[in-house]
Order: C-alpha cells, then structure tokens, then sequence
C-alpha cells in the first residue's frame, strides 16, 4: 500500500520551489500525495494544479479528519509553525515540518519537549546534511585525517528577496511573520553542520545583521561567530543578495592535519602532501533525499536522524545572534 501524504499550509514556496516537497512526493512510487492545504484558496489551487490536483482544503483540520493520512509534510507561514506542529502532535500524526518550526525557541522549545513527552515523529529536513561535503567530512573525521579540529566556515548567499514575492510569500519580509530574514531562513543550515560535523554544542559569540542591500524590515545578511566549549570555532554567513538565480556559497572544515573545501563545484582536500580534488557537487541540497530518509524511518519505526530536538537547538543559536546582533541601517 502507498504511503498517503498530505501537505499544510502550501502557499510557502518550498512547495514547488528550491526544496520542491510536493514535486520529490509525486516523484516517489510508494507515495500517494491525498490532499493540500492552505488559508489561500487561489494558492492552494494553484499548487495542487502543479502536482496532479489532488483534493484541497482551507482547514488542515477538516483535512485531517476527512483524509486520515498516513504521514503529513507541513509548511506555511513562520508564524503558524508552532499551532500546527502542536496540533499534529496532539492529533498523533507523524510528520516533517520545514525549519524554523516557530518565529523563535519560546515558540519551538515546547514543540520539542510535547514531541519527548509524547514519543512524537517529528522530523525536520536540514538537507545540508545529505549533501556530498557533509558525507565527505564525516569519513574523513571518521579516519581522524584532520587532527585536531580548527574551525569551519559556511556561507550561503542565495537571490534576492524579491524572489518570495514572485513565488506567492512575500510575509518573508514581514518580520512578524518570519521572524527574521536571511538568518532565521537559511541560518540553520550552517549552523547545523557546526553541530552535525563537531557533535559539540556551542555558543554565539559574536554576530552581524544588515538590511543594507535591499533595505526590507528583514535582514538580507548576517554573521555568525560560533566557539564551543573545547575550543573549535565556527563562521555562518548567510545571505539574499546574489544577482540572480543561484548560489554564492563555500564550505569548509579546518583541522591541524588537513583542510576539506568546497566552492564552486569543486570539492578539494589540502594537506602535507598537496591538494587532492575530489568528485564535484552544486550546493542546491538534497531534499528528495532528506524526505525519503524520514519517511523511511518512520516506516522502520525508528526516531528521525534529523528531529525537532537539533532544530530546537539551532533556533536558541539564532535567538543568540539576534540578540548579539544589530541591524545596519539601510540608508
């Protein structure tokens, strides 16, 4: 029998665009995609027009009680996260919920502790994490090639915030509903790899926000310093203000021994011995793969390898940056 998934809250662009969910949903043979949802009605038949007009509704309630579904995606705005995170918990529905889960940790904290209390399948999709440099470092951490850990670097600078506008989400720029810009946004993934490739937690020591670029109420960059308590240090930045569509993006995991890069699809290991260029990647992330990764756990019946509890842990990182940070002006 095929898993039957529904989706909530639809109108975020990660429906069909970048992450594509609805699209890496159709595409998998044992998954049948029952029903959409979100408060737009012209965005949710919209969306359902793109992946085979599956049933829709405007109450994800009414949805859940008229489908029953196996397994829920769940999307919408920032500021309706934690509502429906709660409710699908309450409702015993297992589920995968696009980060940031809430507009700040007094809003996802809880989520993470009903979904311990509970024994909830909640799983959060940092991609990043299936990407080929995430895989790469780990073997080579496996392997102790690096020594001594240094530091790592992350920046991910995606288009413009004009491009929320065009894909049906311009509440991103809406600090009420976002609750921040480029950080809130795109800030996990850096900081998640701190976590995934260290497995030692860590303090913002440091932070910048601008607005400078596009001058919106939402930063458009943003900086991040990291230390954790042994001492490895981190540098996140992540941004909307590349050109067009695509990526300025850089990866890289420093130790005594050894230096792992990746930019501009060239992935490249420094050591004594010289530079060794290993098998190329884009930075777009794997989403097919971190979708079907939950859904296979679930299935299993085992816990998700990327939960409510890491992306918990990375929103108090941000609270710290925003705290630590100020926005520059615009003018």
């Amino acid at each position: 029998m095929p898993i039957r998934v529904a989706a909530i809250g639809v109108s975020h662009w990660h429906a069909l665009n970048d992450a594509a969910y609805l699209r890496h949903l159709c595409a998998m043979k044992d998954v049948e995609l029952v029903g959409l949802q979100d408060s737009d009605t012209v965005l949710v038949a919209k969306r359902a027009a793109e992946v085979g007009n599956p049933p829709v509704f405007t109450d994800y309630h009414e949805m859940l009680k008229t489908l029953r579904p196996d397994f829920v995606v769940a999307l919408g705005r920032h500021s309706q996260m934690a509502r429906i995170a709660h409710d699908l918990i309450d409702a015993g529905y297992p589920f995968l919920m696009e980060k940031p889960m809430g507009l700040n940790a007094k809003e996802v904290d809880p989520i993470a502790e009903k979904a311990a209390r509970k024994n909830a399948f909640v799983a959060v999709p940092l991609a990043q994490r299936y990407a080929p440099f995430a895989a790469r470092a780990r073997e080579l951490l496996a392997a102790k090639a690096f020594g001594p850990l240094s530091h790592i670097y992350v920046r991910i600078n995606r288009p413009a915030p004009p491009r929320y506008a065009a894909w049906d989400c311009p509440w991103m720029l809406d600090p009420a509903e976002a609750g921040g810009g480029a950080l809130r946004n795109l800030g996990p993934h850096g900081l998640d790899m701190f976590w995934h490739l260290t497995g030692e937690d860590a303090k913002v020591t440091g932070a910048q926000l601008s607005s400078r670029a596009h001058g919106n109420a939402v930063e458009d960059y943003a900086s991040v310093l990291l230390r954790s308590a042994s001492g490895i240090l981190g540098t996140v930045e992540v941004g909307n203000t590349f050109p067009r569509d695509g990526t300025d993006g850089e990866w890289k995991l420093a130790g005594r021994d050894a230096i792992l890069t990746m930019k501009d699809g060239v992935v490249k290991l420094a050591t004594k011995d010289g530079d060794k260029v290993l098998p190329g990647a884009d930075l777009t992330a794997p989403y097919f793969a971190a979708v079907r990764d939950a859904l296979d756990h679930w299935q299993a019946g085992k816990a998700p390898s990327i939960s409510v509890h890491d992306c918990a842990r990375l929103v108090r990182l941000i609270d710290q940056a925003y705290a630590l940070g100020k926005m520059e002006p615009s003018s």
